[in-house]
């Protein structure tokens, strides 16, 4: 297939790229300039924070306050991660736009990661994709260890395909084919996409791709190459996954715009700006694990 003319980006980085960030928690006005300056920079979905447990993920603990706190840009859509009935109420209560669910391929993963089977996961989810659709809210469907389980080795591209059929007709509009432990190469991810497609519409699919082994990039050409045009990113490559050893975090958007500018394809993301907020958002991250000194940002800021 040909590269497509237009990707959207999904930029992760306040959700899935603070998560797990180690040292003092962020302010949350450092979380909230990094999604106003994100959104001011022409990205049109960002994952702004995730409504879990402050006991496991201690660095959300303030996900109200962010959602509360930014400055909604019309064209953009601010998401948050709901893993329950629990997660998805306090979502609404915010005025989110989408909530995402998330489960994986692998049974050990899932039982390591949420303490249930993928079946189990599935039924936690239904009741909370009722709930959203029935408020006319989008769910997107996230699935981790499509191409390697820190536990199990390898997953079948047809056990992959079986969970996103699944979530497909419980009703997420699309789903993020995650590489949680960055194992994936090229021809991994081609085969994954071509097995994936023969049961879901290469439209409803996106692609979360770690770059552990420095394969991300080049993975997500060869998916562009199949006709997926929606790519997750973190800027300045924050984050990974707290329940994979190994995997050293999201790929970074700016690398990801900057190559797709050379393809020439639209994302309507300013290059130049992205960079300014990756600079600014690396030296918050320091200074607040360090001298806990954070420095204002506005998008008009020179960073």
């Amino acid at each position: 297939m040909t590269l497509p003319k237009q990707v959207k980006l999904v930029e992760v980085g306040p959700r899935d790229g603070l998560q797990n960030e180690p040292g003092d928690i962020i302010p949350t006005d450092i979380k909230i300039d990094l999604i106003n300056a994100l959104s001011s920079a022409g990205l049109s979905h960002i994952e702004a924070t995730s409504f879990v447990s402050p006991k496991w993920v201690p660095q959300m603990a303030d996900a109200s306050a962010v959602m509360m706190g930014i400055q909604r840009h019309p064209d953009t859509t601010y998401a948050a991660l709901t893993p329950n009935l629990t997660g998805l109420n306090k979502a609404l209560n915010t005025e989110v736009d989408e909530v995402a669910v998330f489960t994986a391929a692998s049974e050990a993963f899932t039982q390591k990661n949420i303490n249930c089977s993928i079946a189990e996961s599935l039924e936690r989810f239904a009741p909370l994709i009722e709930k959203a659709n029935a408020n006319n809210i989008p769910v997107r469907g996230y699935v981790s260890t499509v191409m390697g389980c820190p536990y199990t080795g390898e997953i079948s591209a047809e056990q992959v395909t079986v969970v996103c059929k699944e979530m497909i007709e419980m009703g997420c509009y699309e789903i993020s084919l995650g590489d949680t432990i960055g194992t994936g190469t090229p021809l991994k991810a081609k085969r994954l996409i071509e097995a994936v497609t023969k049961e879901i519409p290469v439209s409803k699919l996106a692609a979360h791709f770690h770059d552990t082994y420095g394969q991300a990039l080049a993975n997500i050409y060869a998916v562009l190459e199949e006709g997926v045009s929606v790519i997750d990113t973190s800027v300045a490559g924050l984050g990974g996954c707290p329940y994979a050893q190994g995997a050293s975090g999201n790929v970074a958007t700016e690398d990801v715009l900057y190559m797709l500018n050379g393809l020439g394809i639209e994302t309507g993301v300013q290059l130049d700006e992205l960079i300014k907020v990756s600079h600014w958002i690396s030296q918050q991250l320091q200074r607040s694990n360090g001298s806990k000194v954070a420095l204002a940002l506005t998008p008009k800021s020179s960073i």
